[in-house]
């Protein structure tokens, strides 16, 4: 890796970095905050939801700042956005506010999200394009993902032990300092390179522009577009899973008010982000197709999600878990390595936002039909369901198998490094 591309991946790592800290706070916590304003299983799973309604709902229009205004405005925008929804966050929770003020302010939580989603990855890959660096994709996500996990262990710890010891407030309050923060720090940065923003005076017809890209570069590239459709499965049973670990570990644990074992869920998926991302570019060397990684992937994980509906034993809970981020996160730069391999510069932003908008649409509907089913059944019934919904994604993903992509079998023998700024 020469410097110039050595300099971009530095500053990628950086916004990650300070992104995933302040984003973390609240993450392992999250659900035990809805619970505590008084919102049953239901409405905190519809609330997440409303989140994920935000996301579809302002993907495009936010898209069109991503590729029209440029990737730096995207994220500046969006830590502003993040951290004045965040702060609303709290001051619903601090007077019990009624489920529809929740759902209307989650919303503006995803509009934030939306933001920086396909935005910054965006800006690495083409800058990175720009710098004369040609190596394999795999190795530069991995070594993203292994730093949002250790700032993803460290937030969600302590986040946990801060609830613990002040009240489920203050982590919120945490995120908001760091994302103003990491206003600063983008702002001082973070520059568009490789990339040219095409700006429009007419927003409507940006938009329209925006969306035609969207379905040229994904939905009708059938390679991309399987892909994509397996999204709403894996991604939306992924997020339910991910929120409904904290209660259910402490209904295992025993003590309902042990937020830092609540916090201990989000820390386990982090360690085992940093390790996946290490894993992602070995994992890939284990396969010819990058789709076979991601079937066997969705495959493991589901089976263990299915294991985690009929365990009661605390310890055995925090093993699958363990192993259920572990899989999920070593295939997570493979998939983004082989979307990215199949779509233009022009429309990068735009794509991966639309797949973002994919993932997104699926945590509409499975999140609150799986809160029901633990309000109804419990959360390991909920968890064993959401394996075989997750299971649904495995046909999708074999569809883009037999399209026989090249960026399927792209970089098929990488030999990848240990050091972060290493070739």
């Amino acid at each position: 890796m020469n410097p110039a591309a050595r300099k971009i991946q530095r500053i990628y790592l950086t916004l990650t970095l300070g992104n995933t800290l302040a984003a973390s706070f609240i993450w392992g916590v999250n659900t035990l905050f809805l619970l505590d304003a008084g919102l049953s299983n239901f409405e905190a799973f519809a609330a997440n939801a409303f989140f994920t309604v935000g996301m579809v709902l302002f993907e495009v229009p936010t898209g069109v700042v991503a590729d029209g205004w440029g990737r730096r405005a995207s994220f500046l925008l969006g830590t502003v956005t993040l951290a004045v929804s965040t702060y609303f966050y709290y001051v619903l929770w601090q007077v019990s506010a009624p489920f529809w003020a929740w759902a209307v302010v989650s919303v503006l939580l995803g509009l934030g999200f939306t933001f920086f989603s396909g935005a910054v990855e965006a800006w690495l890959v083409d800058a990175l394009r720009f710098s004369g660096y040609d190596g394999g994709l795999e190795a530069v996500f991995g070594r993203g993902l292994m730093v949002a996990g250790a700032a993803m262990f460290i937030g969600s710890t302590a986040g946990g032990v801060i609830a613990q010891a002040t009240n489920l407030g203050v982590p919120f309050l945490l995120r908001v300092g760091v994302l103003l923060a990491m206003f600063g720090v983008a702002f001082g940065l973070m520059r568009d390179v490789g990339f040219t923003p095409e700006r429009s005076t007419h927003p409507l017809r940006a938009t329209r522009a925006v969306l035609t890209a969207s379905i040229e570069g994904g939905l009708k590239n059938p390679p991309v577009r399987y892909v994509m459709l397996a999204a709403p499965f894996s991604a939306g049973v992924g997020i339910y899973v991910f929120y409904a670990l904290q209660p259910y570990l402490l209904e295992l644990f025993g003590d309902p008010h042990a937020y830092s074992v609540a916090g201990l869920a989000a820390a386990i998926v982090a360690v085992a982000q940093v390790i996946g991302g290490w894993l992602a570019p070995y994992a890939r060397g284990l396969f010819r197709k990058r789709t076979s990684l991601l079937i066997v992937s969705g495959m493991l994980g589901a089976l263990i999600l299915f294991a985690l509906g009929f365990t009661n034993v605390f310890w055995l809970a925090l093993v699958l878990l363990t192993v259920w981020a572990l899989i999920g996160s070593a295939a997570a730069p493979v998939r983004q390595a082989y979307i990215n391999d199949m779509i233009p510069s022009k429309q990068r932003a735009t794509v991966l936002s639309f797949d973002s908008l994919m993932g997104s649409s699926g945590g509409v509907v499975v999140q609150p039909l799986l809160g029901r089913g633990a309000d109804l059944y419990g959360y390991p019934a909920s968890l064993a369901i959401g394996g075989v919904i997750e299971m649904l994604a495995i046909p999708f993903l074999l569809a883009s198998r037999r399209q026989a992509a090249v960026a399927d079998e792209a970089n098929a023998s990488p030999k990848p490094s240990t050091g972060l700024t290493s070739p």
